[in-house]
């Protein structure tokens, strides 16, 4: 009997979504497993250092944690039927561009909409809560075990900038920013083609566990943003499920080509969350000047609080006061580091797409460390 992988994860996690997404296009032979399973607090946990998910167990007994790691795992062994990573230069900083905007960029919208809509959501997210971390206990000791621990996500949405004068803002910009997906859809099955890419499994994150299941904004998605939906079940598909493109098959566009309807979400890119980045930047170069961490210190890795502090910036009129995690700095520097990589012929190429785009900021703002 084939052993399968193990993946310890929740329907309701965002950061979960983006790699079980990966699993299932890359037709992986996987278990979703809840980490209320013994196994997890017996083997996992005490070899991670904290609770977490997603986490994968490989048949070898090696443990993986974090979504970016568990894809980089697949895809450094060769195992990938449909490679996360574009060969080509505009195709790859594109599509980790959209993977940062969708694991962290989107994250004000996924909380918001999750946690302030309770006429329409509560019921559906205290059960799935409670039904994901404690399986075991009867459905009304789990809702309201997940009833008190939903104040510290809420709390949460508030680090993230989710506050009654931002909220206008943040439904405009999203209602924007969906439209703006639906026309891609409509054209591309997905960012780049007929293929997924590291964009799309990032994207997926929020655009599915928050945004395209909670039943609020599923209604929004499936009444206003059609091909986005569809977008959302193709991603959940093995098959490439691109009935409605007749003729496509599963390779990405030819030439390096990025279509104008991606250029309009990297736009968004850079008007909604470029303004955070430079702000979260800037206040982590200054923190690491103050507290000079030693080279092979963890900077924000404490298991309950991985923020660093806060830092502000002004978004559609409002001044927004948000938490630094270190983990984003990460994610930038993953398309920093790969723009650093290519020769001088693939950056020009780069540059002049961010340009157009309004994002060679993105390039040039970089953390002293």
């Amino acid at each position: 009997m084939t052993v399968k992988f193990k993946f310890y994860s929740w329907s309701v996690s965002l950061y979960s979504g983006k790699a079980r997404a990966y699993l299932i296009k890359q037709h992986i032979d996987f278990d979703d497993i809840s980490p209320a399973e013994p196994h997890y607090d017996a083997v996992i946990r005490p070899a991670i250092g904290r609770w977490i998910i997603p986490v994968m167990e490989t048949p070898n007994d090696e443990i993986v944690q974090d979504g970016v790691d568990i894809i980089d795992w697949f895809e450094s062994r060769d195992m990938a039927r449909l490679p996360a990573y574009p060969q080509t230069p505009r195709h790859l900083i594109a599509s980790l561009i959209m993977e940062f905007f969708g694991g962290e960029g989107l994250l004000r919208p996924a909380m918001h909409y999750r946690w302030n809509f309770d006429e329409d959501n509560l019921d559906f997210i205290l059960q799935q809560f409670g039904l994901f971390a404690m399986p075991q206990l009867a459905p009304e000791e789990r809702r309201d075990m997940a009833l008190h621990a939903s104040g510290r996500m809420r709390k949460a949405a508030v680090m993230f900038g989710v506050t009654p004068d931002t909220m206008p803002h943040i439904e405009a910009a999203y209602e924007e920013t969906m439209a703006e997906f639906d026309a891609h859809f409509a054209a591309q099955p997905y960012l780049l083609g007929g293929a997924p890419t590291i964009g799309d499994y990032g994207l997926f994150a929020a655009l599915y566990a928050h945004l395209g299941r909670d039943p609020h904004p599923l209604a929004m998605m499936q009444n206003r943003a059609q091909m986005l939906f569809r977008w959302t079940e193709r991603m959940r598909n093995p098959s490439s499920d691109m009935v409605e493109f007749i003729g496509r098959d599963e390779s990405l566009l030819g030439d390096d080509h990025v279509p104008e309807t991606l250029k309009t979400l990297l736009r968004r890119v850079a008007s909604d969350y470029l303004p955070e980045i430079e702000a979260m930047i800037a206040m982590s170069n200054d923190w690491l000047a103050e507290n000079q961490p030693a080279p092979d210190e963890v900077v924000g890795g404490e298991s309950l609080g991985r923020g660093i502090g806060m830092c502000q910036f002004e978004w559609r009129g409002e001044t927004l006061s948000v938490v630094v995690m270190p983990y984003r700095i990460f994610m930038l520097q993953r398309i920093q580091d790969a723009y650093d990589a290519l020769d001088n012929a693939g950056r020009a190429e780069v540059d002049a797409l961010l340009d157009e785009t309004g994002l060679r900021r993105l390039i040039t703002t970089r953390c002293h460390r």
